[in-house]
């Protein structure tokens, strides 16, 4: 079938990956003009994560790539330490650069799938032969299957679901690069007064290189998404007058040229799919960040194109089954992004100097670490490549098998 993904992140290209495979016809478009760079770290917990990066053949190469865990170390306005988090806290058994990842996948599914770069889709009809797509450049095209992994402000979850449910959950997160100016080595720094975090890491690619990421309570924002300078502002306002580094990390702004700004937002849709239209990853039911989104993504998205492969082309059946397996799963990882911006940024000082004492007790850390790893190990996944009436049509070509079926099995 001609298909078409909206979204080259990390859910677009998993999601290509596998259509491609199963000998699909695939266009992914995407708004951004490139692959998007630097981003925070994102991380992999379960089985079922690396069940299915072991397939598509990306596991040993993310694994050369690793950040190896950043710990967490929570300071005081003089660098004393308060909390110090383990790297397994918030790294999981595999944690990369979003914008690794992000590469790793497209270099995967670009032999599969055709990528236009600085467009989006404008507007969608569905009749009983397809879906027809003008997109903003003016170009229109006709397709069997549209796909939404355009992420929390999807373009296409607005225009065929009618926008969903995004319930913000009372804080905002942003994040960039700097020069590393601080002697910041291993352990993340991070700094809290009542409702604002601000915190600076190591690159792990370039020790010379830093990332800033702060998280700051505040109701609902209205602001402009394709304007990066309006979004400084908005931090600069949150964060004046704070002490410690952050002038020094505010100042790095002026030479940012990607920004990472959203609100910490819940998505919720009734169902993933309406016709010859389904979402997957952020686009369908995202938590900003705390709710396993990526390993969500990735696991979806290899569902999503086996269960239209066992289903013959039937996509009724096919999103049906999808959703069916994929929808208490994700729900129960989903939950723990509105616990997120709390726990990170907690409201007031006894709140930090609770998360503080608590987590500082190695009884309780252990609990909760043990609690995330059942959490993110509840996936149950089929086996789609061993059955042979899956395979695709031209498999005796090797560069369309999956990347480690032998493992995967």
């Amino acid at each position: 079938m001609k298909v078409l993904i909206s979204g080259a992140s990390v859910a677009g290209p998993a999601l290509a990956y596998w259509l491609g495979y199963y000998g699909h016809e695939v266009t992914v478009v995407e708004l951004a003009p490139a692959l998007r760079k630097g981003g925070y770290a994102v991380d992999f917990r379960g089985s079922a994560n690396k069940v299915v990066l072991e397939r598509m053949g990306v596991l040993d190469e993310l694994r050369a790539r690793q950040t190896g865990g950043t710990a967490m170390r929570f300071v005081d306005e003089q660098d004393r330490q308060m909390l110090r988090l383990p790297p397994e806290f918030a790294g999981g058994e595999l944690e990369v650069l979003r914008s690794d990842l992000s590469q790793v996948l497209y270099e995967r599914s670009r032999d599969k799938a055709s990528y236009v770069f600085g467009d989006s889709i404008a507007s969608l009809e569905q009749h009983g032969g397809g879906v027809d797509v003008t997109f903003e450049s003016g170009r229109a095209s006709t397709y069997d299957l549209v796909f939404g992994a355009d992420g929390m402000h999807s373009v296409v979850r607005r225009l065929v679901f009618g926008g969903g449910r995004v319930t913000h959950q009372g804080y905002y997160i942003a994040g960039w690069d700097l020069p590393n100016s601080f002697g910041i080595e291993r352990d993340g720094l991070m700094y809290n007064v009542p409702g604002r975090l601000a915190s600076v890491g190591m690159d792990h690619r370039d020790p010379a290189r830093a990332g800033a990421m702060f998280i700051f309570a505040s109701p609902e924002l209205t602001y402009d998404r394709r304007n990066p300078q309006q979004q400084k502002e908005i931090l600069r306002s949150a964060f004046a007058g704070l002490g410690w580094k952050t002038p020094a990390l505010l100042a790095g702004l002026d030479d940012c040229t990607e920004l990472y700004f959203d609100s910490i937002s819940r998505v919720d849709v009734d169902r993933w799919s309406e016709g010859r239209v389904a979402l997957v990853g952020d686009a369908g039911y995202g938590a900003t960040v705390g709710g396993m989104g990526t390993g969500t993504a990735i696991v979806a998205a290899y569902v999503l194109a086996g269960e239209l492969a066992a289903a013959g082309g039937d996509h009724t059946a096919a999103f049906a089954a999808y959703e069916s397996q994929l929808r208490k799963p994700v729900r129960v990882c989903q939950s723990g992004g509105g616990r997120t911006g709390k726990f990170l940024a907690p409201r007031t000082r006894v709140g930090i100097a609770a998360r503080n004492r608590l987590l500082g007790t190695p009884f309780l850390l252990n609990q909760m670490l043990r609690v995330g790893e059942k959490v993110s190990s509840d996936f149950e996944i089929r086996d789609y490549l061993s059955s042979g009436s899956l395979c695709r049509k031209d498999s005796h070509e090797s560069g369309n098998q999956p990347g480690t079926p032998s493992t995967a099995m």
